[in-house]
């Protein structure tokens, strides 16, 4: 199957023949750090040719602990985002979590994303739908890739054709997850762009300290496999030092490897083009 891109605009390299890359910290903590990577993923972007779209949190909704950082306040992070839009000339993704956010955040971003967690919730699709901004469903952990078409048929019956879904594993026991790479070519069924997640994939959620944990280490197994299957798009958290990410350390991939990982999966989609 020919990989589809999406027609968001802003968005370069198009028709490139690369895989869609939406990338960047899983929210927002400040402005230096958002910017610092920003900086580096748009410069990987045009060395290779790949279209990409940054990503950050405005604020987090899905917290273990109650004094998990949230964010620095809903409308200055957005306006960062905004910034690092006009700054760097990219499109920018951000989640939204309840109806009256989609109104909010659409005014800033060029694509709205619901998270795994809510992708069920028809008020929130249609809400997101309306705005007539590109909308990125996340596939719920306790979804096949076959039940996202009701996610999809909600978003087309409020008027927007404009999706993408995020396969980011199923629920495996109480603390690991696994992906199933049947759902790639499953959820392609529906006519849109699929993405795989291949930070979110490798969370070990439900941890005893409050705090979900991670196997970063499988990246790459995921990139690569992802890439192999046909996948149109790749979604990775990354940071300068997941360490010290104030969200979702435990999985997300250091800036400083990302562009031996984009080397590695820009050739191997050379490959795939080729069948």
């Amino acid at each position: 199957m020919k990989q589809k891109t999406p027609d968001i605009p802003g968005l370069k390299y198009g028709d490139s023949g690369n895989f869609l890359l939406i990338a960047g910290p899983c929210v927002v903590e400040n402005e230096d750090i958002v910017f610092r990577i920003a900086e580096r993923l748009v410069k990987l972007s045009d060395k290779y040719s790949i279209p990409f779209i940054f990503k950050s949190s405005y604020r987090k909704a899905n917290r273990s602990k109650a004094e998990s950082f949230t964010g620095i306040g809903d409308i200055r992070a957005l306006e960062i985002l905004a910034e690092v839009k006009k700054h760097f000339s990219v499109p920018v993704i951000t989640d939204i979590h309840n109806p009256s956010e989609a109104g909010i955040a659409s005014g800033y971003v060029d694509v709205l994303q619901i998270p795994a967690f809510l992708c069920r919730q028809t008020d929130l699709l249609e809400a997101a739908a309306i705005t007539e901004k590109w909308i990125n469903i996340k596939k719920g952990q306790f979804l096949s890739g076959a039940s996202m078409k009701f996610a999809v048929e909600k978003v087309r019956g409020a008027g927007n054709e404009k999706i993408m879904l995020t396969e980011r594993g199923n629920m495996f026991g109480y603390q690991d997850l696994v992906v199933d790479f049947r759902n790639i070519p499953v959820m392609q069924k529906n006519g849109v762009p699929v993405i795989m997640d291949i930070t979110h994939s490798l969370q070990q959620p439900n941890q005893a300290r409050g705090v979900s944990g991670g196997n970063p280490e499988m990246i790459e197994t995921i990139g690569k496999a992802a890439i192999s299957a046909g996948v149109d798009g790749i979604f990775i958290e990354t940071h300068p030092d997941p360490a010290s990410a104030l969200s979702d350390g435990a999985n997300m991939l250091k800036l400083s490897k990302m562009e031996r990982l984009l080397i590695m999966l820009t050739a191997l989609r050379k490959t795939i083009n080729t069948f």
